[in-house]
């Protein structure tokens, strides 16, 4: 019901994730990420376990494939579950089980995973992937916005359009950005529009904010 997109900024080591659907506040359930560590996405008939444990695998240092891969064996509904995982170096593994809904599947690149399902076809997951490859030098989170918005113009979910979510993480377990539209016509649309209202106040004001290594900015 749902496809995402897991990605690394190579230049900065920012991680992302980005997911659209025709299910109501998709990003409650789908997107994890945590800045150094990596970043996730469950969907399908969500597991919504798959993606935090998968990301503390990752930061006890286990690899992509050994972060997922025993989550999916211990998961009695691995058939019906979606899932992928990219690490902070930009490796990734996933997962698409064979009772899944077609058309679902998966596909990668260098710093990026891209998995869907109940899809208009395989070009929607094709086109997100080209779409964020070719867009190297834009931030990271304009590149997912791009990805996001070429796999809905190559058919989307096929069921149509109602949710999406955006988070963007350089440091710790609070993302830099974090942005969701939970129910809307053209859920894309709107996020851009709240990325602009972000992008003129809010994305300072989290540079104030406690970090890993300082207790933050008090004046």
């Amino acid at each position: 019901m749902t496809w995402s997109i897991l990605a690394r900024d190579a230049a900065t080591g920012e991680l992302g994730v980005a997911v659209a659907s025709r299910f109501l506040a998709v990003g409650a359930l789908c997107p994890r990420v945590e800045g150094g560590v990596g970043a996730a996405a469950t969907q399908a008939l969500v597991n919504p376990f798959i993606a935090p444990r998968a990301l503390a695998a990752l930061k006890a240092g286990q690899g992509a494939e050994e972060a997922l891969d025993p989550l999916i064996a211990a998961d009695a509904g691995r058939a019906t579950r979606q899932a992928h995982v990219l690490a902070a170096d930009g490796s990734s593994a996933r997962h698409t089980g064979t009772d899944c809904i077609g058309w679902c599947g998966h596909v990668a690149g260098p710093d990026v995973s891209v998995a869907g399902n109940m899809l208009a076809g395989p070009k929607v997951i094709e086109a997100t992937r080209d779409a964020f490859l070719g867009s190297t030098g834009l931030p990271l989170a304009e590149r997912l916005m791009l990805a996001m918005e070429a796999g809905e113009a190559a058919g989307g979910d096929k069921r149509g359009r109602q949710s999406v979510a955006l988070q963007i993480a350089s440091d710790g377990p609070i993302p830099d950005l974090d942005l969701r539209v939970d129910d809307h016509a053209d859920p894309l649309a709107e996020l851009r529009r709240i990325y602009r209202v972000w992008h003129g106040y809010p994305r300072h004001f989290r540079r104030f904010l406690p970090g890993a290594d300082h207790p933050g900015v008090f004046d």
